[in-house]
């Protein structure tokens, strides 16, 4: 009996599920509903609360290692969602960021020249954030405007190294009534802005097709 591929999912609070009282976050949804059919891949997500590029970059290759079950396997793919902490200004509207753009630039793509030689390697992008909900936990400011730049660098650097990207931010501030998606700290989703990502995730071609479930899945793409 061949054995499942796995899907490891690594990143910040969103991967983790915070603010999903219903279905656990994105990630344990898609894990969930992929487990109703025993062929599909298994997932295991990754995410810490918190986490910004530098903490993952130093955790991937150890956690990852562990989830291929089988000696001398390591699981196929590795979905990677971090840097909205990044764009964090401390101690003021107008403060330093958490990390620089380019340094961000800079780790993303030293972090996708690692990772991608290993396993394929696929990146999801940026949530939105409610401003006025600022600053959160009494010393971080989110914007809108800086959550664009930094997904706009996890998109080049992605398209630099031909890996597949899905953006977030964008779409889901064209959707009515996103605000009412996020909780009242100003950064995490609730259950309605999970189940979004979640369906975006679901129907995503690239996933489909690294999971072998193309033929299965009679949705239009995304």
């Amino acid at each position: 009996m061949q054995a499942p591929r796995q899907l490891t999912v690594i990143g910040d609070s969103g991967v983790y599920g915070w603010g999903d009282r219903v279905g656990g976050g994105w990630c344990e949804r898609l894990r969930l509903s992929w487990m109703q059919t025993p062929e599909m891949p298994l997932i295991y997500p990754l995410g810490v609360r918190g986490d910004g590029l530098e903490n993952v970059a130093k955790r991937w290759e150890q956690e990852w290692e562990r989830r291929g079950e089988l000696r001398r396997q390591t699981p196929a793919g590795l979905l990677l969602a971090v840097g909205l902490n990044d764009s964090a200004r401390v101690g003021r509207a107008d403060g330093r960021r958490q990390l620089s753009v380019e340094a961000y630039r800079f780790g993303v793509e030293q972090l996708i020249r690692a990772m991608a030689p290993r396993t394929q390697v696929m990146v999801l992008g940026l949530t939105a954030v409610d401003e006025a909900a600022m600053p959160f936990a009494q010393c971080l400011w989110y914007d809108n405007a800086s959550v664009a730049v930094y997904e706009a660098q996890l998109e080049e650097a992605c398209l630099e190294a031909d890996v597949p990207f899905l953006p977030l931010h964008q779409a889901m501030q064209q959707e009515t009534g996103w605000l009412g998606w996020i909780e009242p700290d100003g950064i995490h989703l609730n259950a309605d802005g999970h189940h979004w990502i979640h369906q975006r995730v679901m129907h995503w071609p690239a996933l489909l097709s690294w999971a072998g479930l193309e033929a299965q899945t009679q949705t239009t793409p995304l």
